[in-house]
């Protein structure tokens, strides 16, 4: 019998094959070496008895990996998920800690009005604050701060032992037509959501005056189950962002004041808000002023949207979340703009600073005898009401100076029923 020999071609086909075929199943190596026939089956059973092991075990390893491989994918994949799943609930517990907040049917004293103070540093305007406090009970108003980080309210900062270590521990920086504002509002009320006594709660600045006595506001915001959110349409200047629909559809776009006074289940919105906020950090920025050093470029800059998100933000998601009615759309807190003819796309409008000169006898009396407010963009004129009782419509008033605090001091913060 003669044996027949592979020539160096077939040896080449065979190795070549053998390559090809480490990459089949187990199964279909033994088929195609237990069919071969002819001239070829010497040659054939000699490259079995060489490389069938060999393929064997190549098959076996790359299997091996395969299973490895695909364990490991699975492994990964069952991790994402597992803290997907994870992250999901502790965001929910998260927001289930926030609602979990002290009821107010806990307390039997009376209940609070919580003053926010939003300030860059100190309180200049402390003095006139401390006298302020000094007529009221000490049980019916907290005062929480928001100042910059790190900034502690102490003998050696502020006159009034009212304030001391009054300030957040979790301030951030603020800036002014930023996120950062409505940022740092939120931690304030969810500050002061913490007392249970606490039922209203009014947001000033560090420039703002109290008109009336402690007794006159106190008996004001009580008598009202409303909230005082200085809200109307704003159609006209552009600062809706597309982007932001569906969530926030543009019918549903407010523009106001960013001073306002809340009940207690408005404030829980505005702390509890997870989506709203987000669309606002993203999509409500405010567009760069004018520069000259750029050129051309300031028309590209200029088509952007222009939000300033605090004046936009509450009342927004107010109107979000059906709670309009439940509003007096306006704020108690008076400020007098600067409404020049002069160029305001390039400066904007500031509220003008009352200084000692204008902030007599004769100009209080103007902002304490306003008692409607007209809004042009709905042609509208708002009578101020409370609890359907016709009643002065400012209870604050900005941006004063020491100057104009010391001397509205001097005349003595009045009833609306004094002379």
């Amino acid at each position: 019998m003669v044996e027949e020999t592979c020539t160096e071609e077939e040896a080449f086909q065979l190795a070549e094959q053998d390559d090809k075929v480490s990459m089949w199943p187990a199964g279909k190596i033994l088929n195609v070496i237990m069919n071969r026939q002819g001239s070829n089956v010497a040659c054939s059973n000699r490259t079995m008895k060489k490389k069938a092991p060999v393929t064997l075990g190549r098959s076996l390893i790359w299997f091996s990996w395969k299973l490895v491989i695909s364990f490991s994918v699975a492994l990964c994949i069952l991790t994402l998920i597992k803290f997907h799943s994870s992250s999901r609930s502790d965001l929910a517990s998260a927001s289930l800690s926030r609602r979990l907040r002290p009821s107010p049917d806990t307390f039997s004293a009376r209940p609070k009005i919580a003053f926010l103070f939003l300030t860059r540093r100190n309180l200049p305007l402390d003095f006139l604050w401390g006298s302020f406090f000094e007529n009221g009970d000490v049980a019916n108003f907290s005062i929480y701060i928001h100042s910059a980080p790190g900034f502690v309210f102490d003998e050696s900062t502020t006159r009034s032992h009212f304030f001391f270590g009054r300030q957040l521990t979790n301030s951030i920086q603020v800036a002014w037509g930023k996120s950062s504002m409505i940022a740092a509002e939120r931690l304030l009320l969810e500050e002061a959501l913490e007392d249970p006594a606490n039922q209203r709660f009014v947001l000033l600045s560090d420039s703002c005056v109290p008109l009336y006595n402690f007794g006159y506001i106190y008996s004001y915001l009580m008598a009202s189950p409303r909230s005082f959110v200085d809200s109307f349409l704003d159609g006209k200047e552009g600062r809706y962002n597309p982007k932001m629909s569906p969530t926030i559809p543009k019918g549903k776009w407010r523009k106001g004041s960013q001073w306002i006074s809340l009940i207690r289940s408005h404030a829980e919105v505005i702390v509890d808000d997870d989506i709203i906020f987000p669309i606002f950090g993203l999509f409500c920025k405010r567009r760069p002023p004018v520069d000259g050093s750029k050129g051309n470029m300031n028309i590209k800059l200029q088509k952007q949207h222009n939000c300033i998100p605090d004046e936009h933000y509450v009342q927004t998601l107010l109107a979000l979340n059906d709670l309009e009615g439940e509003l007096e759309p306006r704020t108690l807190t008076y400020t007098l703009w600067n409404e020049s003819n002069t160029k305001m796309e390039n400066k904007g409008w500031h509220p003008i600073t009352f200084n000692y000169a204008n902030a007599g006898p004769r100009q209080i009396k103007e902002i304490k005898g306003i008692d409607h407010v007209y809004y042009a963009s709905e042609s509208r004129t708002e009578w101020c009401r409370n609890n359907s009782t016709f009643v002065p419509c400012f209870l604050f008033a900005r941006k004063f100076s020491q100057g104009a605090a010391m001397r509205l001091l001097s005349l003595g913060i009045k009833t609306r029923f004094d002379s």
